[in-house]
């Protein structure tokens, strides 16, 4: 059974199967709303209104009306989740820029320069309720959740887990993710989808191995 308080985000397989999954960072989040190139098909956010829905069901928990986007502005946030896409992909396999850059680059310049523009403007302010707990901040916009996602980037790419961004060992999956394990031995975007996958067919390897 899912947990749907859990950090992270309920996704959906091909089959249509839904699986937890936690990518141990808010800029992670962003990346499976879709991407460049051939990620491009997955797009989910057409609209102001797609971002936002995102916003509830990340780990910041925002609910409708507290950050205002627009057009331009999902426009951006866009563009700043497909130069992370590229970073980050690259950071997986040991880089600090994405491989064409070795023949343009131009490219990888491109993505930082993007991440810092994004990160220069103001974050979303935290707000803390009466009780004590977390609240949702005054009314924002897509700049200010621009910024809180490219800050969290950097905050990333520069820090002690920098060396621990991975990407899914399935084959067939190309999600990303931060090891923030005590033990740094993650190997699957999820234990309930990837990592069952490769149990069953290591099981059943193992089966025919013996029949044989």
């Amino acid at each position: 059974m899912i947990d749907e308080r859990a950090p992270g985000l309920v996704l959906h397989s091909p089959g249509g199967a839904r699986f937890h999954f936690d990518p141990g960072t808010l800029c992670l989040e962003l990346l499976p709303t879709g991407g460049p190139g051939p990620y491009a098909r997955y797009e989910v956010l057409h609209r102001p209104a797609d971002l936002v829905e995102w916003l509830g069901q990340s780990r910041l928990g925002l609910p409708p009306g507290a950050v205002r986007i627009s057009d331009a502005q999902l426009t951006a946030v866009r563009a700043l989740r497909d130069a992370l896409w590229r970073l980050t992909a690259a950071r997986a396999r040991g880089a600090t820029v994405p491989s064409d850059a070795a023949t343009d680059p131009a490219s990888g310049a491109a993505d930082y320069a993007v991440l810092n523009r994004a990160a220069a403007r103001p974050p979303l302010a935290p707000q803390i309720a009466p009780d004590g707990t977390a609240t949702a901040p005054l009314p924002g916009d897509g700049d200010q959740l621009a910024s809180t996602v490219a800050r969290d980037a950097i905050a990333l790419f520069t820090g002690p887990h920098a060396d621990r961004i991975r990407e899914c060992g399935a084959d067939d999956c190309q999600l990303l993710f931060v090891d923030t394990s005590r033990p740094g031995r993650r190997r699957w975007c999820s234990m309930e989808r990837c990592g069952n996958r490769h149990k069953v067919r290591a099981l059943r390897a193992r089966r025919e191995q013996n029949d044989a």
